[in-house]
């Protein structure tokens, strides 16, 4: 056999092997085989590179990029509309009947995989490009990271030209291991799947996302081939995708009429728990290709298509104690501690109580029967207290009146439902502190998380966030389960976090009432640490979204002896705000902007960003004096003001058409 031919049968033996193994889950080599053929394969391309090909399984392995480049898609990626419960679903099926003489239109149903949307390229059977969803019109080009996805199929089994849409996901499984090591290692954890999978795609070195287990499920494919065109029905394109090598949903049903997918719907209502994948839904499109066609879109979502959402899941489980904690303004937080039970897919086992005169108000007890409610990703909440034939005997839950770390007495504001703890050396307040100042809305410090944060306080080699610009390697070698890479990330990480701009600084420096809103506001506003250290109480106040009350608690911040000498120490370290940014255009110059609910094409953060850019302004509060409200899905009572006030309400589309 010629080496050519050699290197064609190695790539197609492992290929195959990926396609059962990642797709069809079902193993075709043991690892020991497999292992031997890629290491063939990599010595014969290593030895005659002119033969190494875009479709070969080496391709995976991944190599580091400067930054993703933007691309336009070919066919823009839409969202989806949104139905709650049966009678919005009949509502949309019955409406699209009407059009076309009453007949029952078949649906196909699919879970909708709490993943990130991108569009993969195809030219005569080749993977050429993979681009992110981004705003639905153009994405980041990352096609080297999804190389490394393995259900990602590199050459497909005909050489087809087409363009597929699909959900990038990371298994459950894959995640708990993945923060477990995050753990080990002292660096921070994802807060769920999603999150671990934009973050593990969006690595500008793409052999950190081939070691991160991600995986994809396809739900679309726009072909290019005149027979294919052919095909009449979005089952049956599911179906020839799933034949040329992709990895479509086991779960995908086929259905005749709406009430099928309302069965199918509260089927999966139950059972999505089972799935090693997280799903938040089902998605329900027309079968008929034809009839997609001829319904075509609104401005933002296909009219054939809508997404039903899973409610909220609350259940009832036992009180077993109340625990407290300091954060880092000296809050006492309640916990509530419960008896272990499953809710919306996993163990929960601790839950918000938010403070105290929420216990005061629900009159929970130690011992009672709560219940706990948890919607989409939020963490569990108590929402009341059952009936139960014990309440009455149980003793009432009377607040602390010292601090559960240190002992120091509570006290009480004007005002405020809180309790303090305002002793300055309290170990579980300097370290909320520290943790705070490193954590990603505030330094973005990577690997510095709470587990090292709490051994590198107890080893005494930090009492305040400036000790960190202190330690050295030597110090870090120190701590358990540090070596030498571990050591060397955290050191750089600390040091890069020096130049991060000034509104970031004023959020980590943790000044009561100062978020990322009032923080970028102030750094808008002054440009630099001295200005607004040397601002009067009057100044302050006068700036809009500040008032009174914030004005006064940055003001007192800045006049603490203590504080300003832990400012210059900061600044003797080599901590230095950068300039803000200029804005890119005044399109937006004079406007101000509060956000509500949830966008599809982007961020609440992502969006403010943008305003900012524009020359505009963000506020966390409507008032008379706000220019628009940017109002996403599940809007709440800024939507209500606004309305009242009679403010300006922009939908997403408007605001992106606003900022062309």
């Amino acid at each position: 056999m010629s080496v050519e031919k050699r290197i064609e049968y190695l790539k197609d033996e492992i290929n195959k092997s990926n396609y059962k193994y990642y797709v069809e889950e079902n193993p075709y080599l043991s690892d020991f085989e497999y292992d031997n053929l890629f290491s063939e394969l990599k010595e014969l391309e290593a030895q005659y590179p002119l033969l190494k090909s875009p479709d070969s399984p080496t391709q995976r392995v991944g190599s580091v990029s400067k930054k993703f480049f933007s691309h336009t898609h070919k066919y823009r990626l839409y969202s989806l509309d949104n139905t709650y419960n049966d009678e919005e679903l009949i509502i949309w099926y019955e409406k699209i009947c009407k059009q076309y003489d009453n007949r029952e239109l078949e649906l196909v149903c699919e879970l909708k995989i709490d993943g990130l949307a991108i569009a993969l390229t195809y030219t005569e059977g080749l993977f050429t490009l993979g681009v992110t969803r981004g705003d639905g019109i153009t994405g980041e080009n990352i096609t080297q990271n999804l190389k490394t996805v393995k259900a990602i199929p590199l050459k497909l089994f005909d050489n087809k030209t087409l363009e597929v849409r699909g959900e990038i996901y990371m298994p459950k499984t894959s995640f708990e291991k993945l923060n477990e090591e995050a753990l080990l290692k002292g660096e921070k954890v994802f807060a769920n799947p999603r999150n671990a999978a934009s973050g593990s795609l969006r690595q500008l070195d793409s052999t950190i996302t081939a070691k991160r287990d991600l995986s994809m499920f396809t739900y679309t494919g726009i072909f290019e081939n005149s027979e294919d065109k052919q095909i009449k029905t979005h089952y049956d394109g599911m179906m020839k995708l799933k034949e040329l090598g992709f990895k479509v949903n086991p779960n995908i049903r086929l259905v005749k009429n709406i009430q099928g997918a309302i069965d199918y719907c509260k089927e999966w209502e139950e059972k999505r728990y089972s799935l090693d994948y997280a799903t938040d839904g089902v998605v329900i499109k027309i079968n008929d290709i034809a009839v997609q066609k001829d319904l075509g879109f609104t401005a933002r979502a296909p009219k054939w298509a809508t997404a039903f959402k899973f409610p909220p899941e609350e259940v009832t489980t036992k009180l077993l104690d109340i625990e407290l904690n300091t954060g880092k303004t000296g809050i006492i937080t309640p916990v509530a501690i419960l008896e272990p039970v499953q809710l919306a897919g996993s163990t929960v086992s601790r839950a918000s109580l938010h403070n105290f005169d929420e216990i005061k108000r629900l009159d929970i007890r130690i011992g009672d029967t709560v219940l706990i409610k948890k919607a989409a990703e939020i963490i569990p909440k108590v929402i009341k207290v059952m009936d139960t034939n014990i309440h009455e005997s149980l003793p009432k839950y009377l607040p602390p009146k010292s601090c559960p770390a240190c002992g120091a007495p509570l006290i009480e504001k004007e005002g405020e439902v809180a309790l303090y703890c305002e002793n300055p050396n309290c170990s579980q307040l300097v370290c909320a502190k520290i943790e705070y100042w490193a954590s990603k809305e505030a330094m973005d410090i990577d690997f510095v998380g709470p587990a090292l944060i709490h051994q590198l306080y107890d080893k005494k080699f930090i009492s305040n966030f400036a000790d960190l610009y202190k330690l050295t390697m030597d110090d870090l070698l120190q701590l358990d389960s540090i070596k030498d890479k571990s050591a060397s990330n955290i050191y750089t990480a600390i040091q890069n976090s020096k130049t991060q701009p000034l509104n970031r600084l004023l959020t980590a420096l943790g000044i009561r009432h100062v978020g990322k809103e009032t923080a970028e506001i102030l750094a808008g506003e002054f440009g630099n640490l001295d200005d607004i250290k040397s601002a009067t109480l009057e100044r302050l106040s006068s700036i809009e979204s500040i008032g009174d009350i914030i004005a006064k608690t940055i003001y007192e911040y800045f006049c603490d002896v203590e504080n300003l000498k832990l400012i210059e120490e900061l600044k003797a370290l080599g901590v230095n705000p950068t300039a803000k940014v200029k804005p890119k255009s005044d399109k937006l110059q004079g406007k101000t902007f509060v956000l509500t609910g949830t966008l599809q094409n982007m961020t609440r953060d992502e969006a403010s960003e943008i305003i900012k850019l524009n020359g505009g302004k963000t506020s966390s509060s409507v008032s008379k004096k706000t220019s628009y409200v940017l109002a996403g899905e599940n809007a709440g009572s800024k939507l209500d003001k606004a309305q009242n006030l009679g403010v300006i309400i922009l939908t997403e589309d408007d605001f992106l058409e606003m900022i062309k």
